[in-house]
């Protein structure tokens, strides 16, 4: 029964993804809004980074690793309160040659979910930017009770806090893994990250924030073990994350942001419900 579910959800995924087309990707200078601060840049494995540009975020794909080093976006108070229903298109990259990038067929009885680092709720402002999410190259493979607990808190909170200060959150998600060392799955040998981490900016005050999150289950919704800095996230991926001028990347926050996530639901409900 498990073995006939699974294949039933392949296939609905393969028929959902099948329902749109997808666009060839950007020139990465289409993508600097999304990069107000500049590009994150890596050294360490160069020749297997890919840079793709959508209409709402851009990432540096691993080929080799088959999951994105980082992705970047910003996400703004309106695009906070999307009201474009979640597709659930997943679709292999086709802008990456076939054995250079994660299929469908990769996630089938992993035991781990398709996970977003660009978040589809962050991207449901537009149907186009929403279908793009689901694109595989932004996706890595996520213990359920990681990518649908204290991950997706954070992913709410993000949507939370860019409404109710009404300012544009730049945000860098991403994965910590090492190659030829963590865990893979799939024919195409996905990598599973150790770790996941995120970066958050607020574009108006400059205020930021980072968290790690271990990549395991039972975490709770609690924010503050989580909360690091940006120096020990660019020490774990070997990436260096643009930031404001002057921001000490040393700092790790004391608390998550203050929000109130009833008034971005208030808003979403008046806007959304026709």
């Amino acid at each position: 029964m498990r073995t006939l579910l699974a294949a039933l959800l392949l296939l609905a995924l393969s028929t959902t993804a099948g329902a749109w087309t997808e666009a060839p990707p950007q020139s990465i200078e289409s993508c600097s809004a999304q990069t107000p601060w500049g590009l994150p840049t890596n050294t360490t494995n160069p020749s297997h980074l890919q840079m793709i540009c959508r209409k709402a975020y851009v990432l540096a794909s691993d080929t080799s690793a088959k999951i994105p080093l980082w992705v970047a976006w910003t996400l703004t108070p309106a695009h906070a309160a999307g009201c474009v229903p979640r597709s659930n298109a997943f679709a292999a990259d086709s802008s990456l040659p076939v054995g250079s990038r994660a299929e469908l067929a990769d996630y089938a009885h992993s035991g781990y979910d398709i996970g977003h680092l660009a978040n589809d709720a962050d991207m449901s402002w537009d149907p186009v930017v929403e279908h793009e999410s689901f694109i595989l190259s932004n996706m890595s493979p996520q213990l359920p009770g990681l990518n649908r607990g204290i991950w997706k808190v954070l992913e709410t909170w993000e949507r939370a806090w860019a409404w109710g200060r009404g300012h544009a959150l730049t945000i860098y998600a991403g994965n910590v893994y090492t190659p030829g060392h963590s865990a893979v799955i799939g024919p195409n040998r996905v990598t599973v990250p150790d770790q996941l981490y995120k970066i958050l900016i607020d574009n108006t005050t400059h205020e930021v924030q980072a968290y790690v999150f271990p990549h395991r289950e039972g975490q709770g919704t609690d924010l503050r073990p989580l909360l690091s800095s940006v120096a020990a996230v660019e020490q774990l991926t070997g990436t260096v994350f643009p930031l404001p001028p002057n921001t000490d990347k040393t700092l790790t926050a004391t608390a998550p942001w203050s929000g109130d996530l009833s008034s971005l639901a208030a808003a979403k409900k008046a806007q959304c419900k026709s």
